[in-house]
């Protein structure tokens, strides 16, 4: 398995002790637990540059499963940081993301469809036992039909998961960010067809969907 491996998106990381000193610990702490993250194969994952306005500190990282030259499903995850807290988040730590991917017409065609990508990052969540609070998010599925000079081209359907939690802070007030990763990137793969692994809980409300493997055409 591949480590997270990354940089403060802030510039952190090398700067001299004077600004070091100024980036709160618990988000120093909190961004070294991403870092350490040990990921399942076929992710790849780096940093990218953070929202600046959402928090006084931000950090993200974006992550894709690959299969040969295909990719499966993206994503983006970004760690906000508000050291006197925010009454939205009902802490001082949250977690924001994007997931995408393309689906073949069977999945499309499932009702359930959304619900059960929403299991999939809840139930990913709680097979860690990772406390979290105030989730929230949406899952929209877009189709595209072709004509014309693109008749040949079969109907393409995407969807996409925008989603945000408080995850629970633990020793330090620093939650466990790598955990959350790890959950994360299951939420990932498993929108990119891949089979679950890891902790399973069978109380989590998990629903697997059929198994596929297809590239994502942005």
């Amino acid at each position: 398995m591949a480590a997270a491996q990354g940089r403060f998106s802030d510039g952190a990381d090398g700067m001299d002790s004077a600004k070091e000193s100024s980036v709160p610990l618990p988000f120093r702490r909190a961004v070294d637990g991403l870092k350490k993250a040990r990921l399942r194969p076929g992710i790849e994952i780096e940093p990218t540059r953070p929202p600046q306005r959402l928090a006084p500190h931000a950090y993200a990282l974006e992550a894709a499963v690959v299969d040969g030259e295909d990719d499966l499903a993206d994503g983006r995850l970004i760690l906000l940081h508000d050291p006197s807290g925010h009454e939205a988040w009902h802490g001082t730590f949250r977690l924001v993301t994007l997931v995408r991917a393309e689906l073949e017409p069977e999945m499309a065609a499932d009702p359930l469809l959304p619900e059960v990508c929403w299991s999939w990052l809840t139930g990913a969540l709680e097979a860690r036992g990772l406390a979290y609070g105030e989730a929230s998010g949406t899952v929209t599925m877009a189709s595209s039909h072709y004509f014309g000079g693109l008749a040949e081209r079969r109907p393409a359907t995407q969807i996409e998961i925008r989603a945000s939690w408080t995850p629970r802070e633990g020793v330090g007030g620093v939650p466990d960010t790598s955990a959350h990763l790890s959950a994360w990137c299951e939420l990932l793969c498993q929108i990119a067809g891949l089979p679950p692994v890891g902790p399973t809980d069978s109380g989590t409300g998990v629903v697997s969907l059929p198994q596929r493997r297809g590239p994502h055409h942005p």
